[in-house]
């Protein structure tokens, strides 16, 4: 995969939140940070998805996790269109992007542990929401 390796995305999941938590709107207020409570709903659908990765025998993924990740790209972006703080999220991570680029069951375990730790470092960075 091009936007993350298994030696950058924790640093890659760190830029990204704290890129996030200095965002300013045209006025200069602050934007407010996407919640755990949002970012954990992906991570439930990833971990879904997981689950079902570390079942396979062999790389090549099924055409049911296909599926699944496609619809993983789908509940993205509702979730971006519902909610500003949640479309900047979404972009900043690349997520669309890299979610196309999933091509083995390698890639997926390694997108797994890209979004817990995006949600590990928003936490971490910011513990003031549930």
């Amino acid at each position: 995969m091009k936007i993350i390796t298994n030696e950058n995305y924790v640093d890659k999941a760190e830029q990204v939140i704290k890129h996030l938590q200095g965002l300013k709107d045209q006025r200069g207020y602050s934007i407010p940070l996407v919640t755990t409570s949002k970012i954990r709903n992906l991570l439930s659908m990833t971990a879904d998805i997981y689950n079902d990765v570390m079942l396979l025998q062999d790389e090549e993924l099924t055409e049911r996790i296909k599926e699944q990740l496609s619809y993983l790209r789908i509940r993205c972006l509702y979730e971006a269109g519902r909610e500003n703080s949640v479309k900047l999220f979404v972009k900043q991570s690349e997520v669309l992007d890299i979610l196309p680029e999933i091509g083995n069951r390698k890639d997926y375990i390694l997108f797994s542990h890209y979004m817990e730790a995006l949600v590990a470092w928003r936490k971490y960075l910011d513990s003031r929401d549930a």
